[in-house]
């Protein structure tokens, strides 16, 4: 068949149409990925700066030879592993397009749940401070100061790297009721005043095999792992959270599937109360909410 090829040579056939493109891609990457000709069309759209649509309109348009190598690249690096979201710089969540790097964690549909339940908390009218704990590319606070826009939102991040793509996102959908901060979690956030203080922190244990798969091998370390049992930064956020929250203030997690039982009590001897797990769309336990009263 005319379809270009990747081979270990890097030789391409010079001259494309958009769908024979597509098909030889989709079949490169059948091998790694179940939606291989969905990631094929993705990567073209991403090169050409144009929309799915685009393809199924103009099926055979020519790429250039240029246009072609640099498809050829695009394939070859994902076909050796590359998430899709690094190759393109953009993941979609909560229905909006956000910019990210290999220096954050990839957004992943079930954090959406911590957006979710965060704002089922409190009344679409009422002013609340959020704080947003190791918030790599911005998702949840960004989401948050989106829907709530009366509201005001701080997010920190230890990665300088990310609090620039988190401040990018922010720009790019106009927010001026959020800042952000280069901080090791809590320690450069004065205390004592929020109503919510919502993380998605690292929860993967050290030795996790779950480590050596996937886009997990392209993620920073330092966003996945925490501990022996992956509990050392939750733990954290637990313990410190409790001088930031307002007395009948949230604290919101997102934890492993597994690690709900655990965090339950670390949370209660810690005093929290009205401790709750909601899971994800596979049926998952996958956040827990817990809520500061301060006797005093």
């Amino acid at each position: 068949m005319d379809l270009f090829l990747i081979d270990s040579t890097g030789d391409t056939q010079a001259a494309t149409t958009l769908s024979r493109a597509v098909e030889a891609a989709a079949s490169k990457l059948a091998s790694i990925s179940d939606s291989s000709r969905l990631e094929a069309e993705v990567l073209l759209v991403h090169l050409l700066s144009e929309s799915r649509a685009f393809l199924r309109t103009w099926p055979d348009r020519t790429l250039s030879p240029t246009q072609l190598d640099s498809y050829c690249k695009l394939v070859a690096q994902r076909r050796n592993g590359c998430p899709i979201a690094y190759l393109t710089g953009t993941r979609e969540f909560w229905s909006m397009d956000f910019n990210v790097s290999p220096a954050v964690l990839i957004p992943r549909p079930e954090t959406e749940l911590l957006v979710e339940s965060a704002l089922e908390l409190f009344p679409v009218d009422q002013q609340i401070s959020v704080l947003d704990l190791g918030t790599g590319s911005g998702i949840v606070g960004v989401a948050i100061a989106w829907e709530r826009p009366q509201s005001q939102v701080l997010c920190t991040d230890i990665s300088l790297e990310a609090i620039r793509i988190a401040q990018g996102n922010a720009r790019k959908f106009g927010l001026n009721n959020i800042c952000f901060i280069e901080s090791d979690w809590f320690r450069l956030v004065a205390g004592g005043n929020f109503d919510l203080i919502v993380s998605n922190p690292p929860y993967i244990a050290d030795n996790d095999p779950y480590l050596d798969s996937g886009d997990l091998l392209y993620e920073p370390e330092i966003a996945l792992r925490s501990g022996p049992r992956g509990l050392d930064a939750l733990g954290t956020i637990a313990n410190q959270a409790r001088a930031r929250l307002k007395s009948g203030g949230f604290l919101l997690l997102e934890h492993g599937f597994d690690q709900g039982p655990s965090l339950e009590r670390l949370l209660a001897a810690y005093g929290y109360q009205q401790i709750s797990r909601r899971k994800d769309l596979q049926g998952h336990p996958r956040m827990t909410l817990s809520r500061w009263l301060d006797a005093n």
